[in-house]
C-alpha cells in the first residue's frame, strides 16, 4: 500500500516537532550547567551579565590560593583512593554475580545497588553514625571508604555489562590448561572486560570528586574537599572564584565521562 505525499509530509512534520521538543527540553536542562563558564572569566568581582571584561584572575586565585589548592589536593587523594577501592571491589562483585550458581543473586545485587536508590543524605548520616563508633569519622580513611561504597555500584553495572559479552568457555579452557583461577582471571578475563572496568572507574572517580553531602558529614575543617570549599565560599562570601572552580570540576567530569563512553563502546 502506497502512502500519499500528504501522509509522508505529516510524518516528517511530527518527527521534526518531536526532535524540536526534545531539543528544547535538553537545552532547558543542560544550558544552566554552563552558566558558570562565562562568569569565570569576568573581570568584575561580582556575578554580572553582560561581562564587564575578560580576565583569568579567578582561575589564578583558585590555582594559587592555599585554601583552594589544599581542597583540590584533598579531593584528588580521596577520589583516587575511592576509585581504586571501588573498582577492585566492584569488579570482583560483578564477576561473582555473573555466576548463575550463586545463591541469592538478586538479593545481593539489590544490596549492592542500594547506594544508587537510597537518598545520599541518609547514606551520609548512616556512615557518620557507624564510622564515629569506629573512630573513622574526620579521617581520610573513613571518607574514602564511604565514597567507595557509593561508587562501587557504578563499577558493578559497567563490568556486568562487559561480562555479558564474555565467553565463559575461555575461562574454563584456561583452567583446563592448568592455570589457577587468579591467573586465568588476570590473563584471560580481565583484558577482555578491561574497557568496562575502566569505564566504571571513571564514573566512580567523578562521583567521588564531585561528592558533597557525605564529605560534609565525615570531613573535618582540615580535610575540606573542593565541593566543600565551594559550598563554604557560597555561604561566607560570593566570589567569582567559585565559578572558576566549578568550571574546572565540570571540565574534568565531562572529559572523564567522554572517556567512559568511549570505553563502553569498545567493550
Amino acid at each position: 500500500m502506497l502512502l500519499s505525499p500528504y501522509a509522508t509530509l505529516l510524518d516528517r512534520v511530527r518527527v521534526f516537532a518531536l526532535l524540536a521538543f526534545c531539543g528544547v527540553v535538553l537545552a532547558f536542562l543542560v544550558l544552566p550547567i554552563f552558566v558558570p563558564v562565562p562568569l569565570s572569566v569576568n573581570a568584575e568581582a561580582f556575578f554580572t551579565f553582560p561581562l564587564a571584561g575578560f580576565s583569568w584572575r579567578w582561575y589564578d586565585e583558585v590555582l594559587n590560593s592555599t585554601q583552594w589548592r589544599e581542597a583540590i589536593w584533598h579531593s584528588l587523594v580521596i577520589a583516587i583512593g575511592a576509585t581504586l577501592l571501588s573498582t577492585t571491589l566492584g569488579t570482583l562483585a560483578a564477576v561473582g554475580l555473573n555466576s548463575p550458581r550463586l545463591p541469592a543473586r538478586r538479593a545481593i545485587l539489590a544490596i549492592l545497588m542500594a547506594p544508587l536508590v537510597v537518598p545520599v543524605v541518609i547514606t551520609a548520616v548512616g556512615a557518620y553514625l557507624f564510622y564515629a563508633r569506629l573512630g573513622l569519622a574526620s579521617t581520610f580513611t573513613g571518607i574514602i571508604l564511604a565514597h567507595a561504597g557509593v561508587g562501587s555500584p557504578f563499577v558493578v553495572v559497567t563490568v556486568s555489562a562487559s561480562l555479558t559479552h564474555f565467553d565463559d568457555a575461555l575461562f574454563r579452557a584456561a583452567l583446563i590448561c592448568g592455570a589457577r583461577p587468579l591467573t586465568a582471571f588476570r590473563r584471560v578475563m580481565l583484558p577482555l572486560i578491561l574497557p568496562g572496568v575502566l569505564s566504571g572507574a571513571a564514573f566512580a572517580f567523578v562521583g567521588s570528586f564531585d561528592e558533597l553531602v557525605i564529605s560534609m558529614f565525615l570531613a573535618s575543617a582540615q580535610q575540606r574537599t573542593l565541593p566543600m570549599q565551594m559550598y563554604v565560599g557560597l555561604r561566607e562570601h560570593l566570589s567569582p572564584a567559585i565559578t572558576a572552580a566549578a568550571t574546572l570540576m565540570m571540565s574534568l567530569s565531562i572529559v572523564l565521562l567522554i572517556v567512559a563512553d568511549r570505553l563502553r563502546s569498545r567493550r
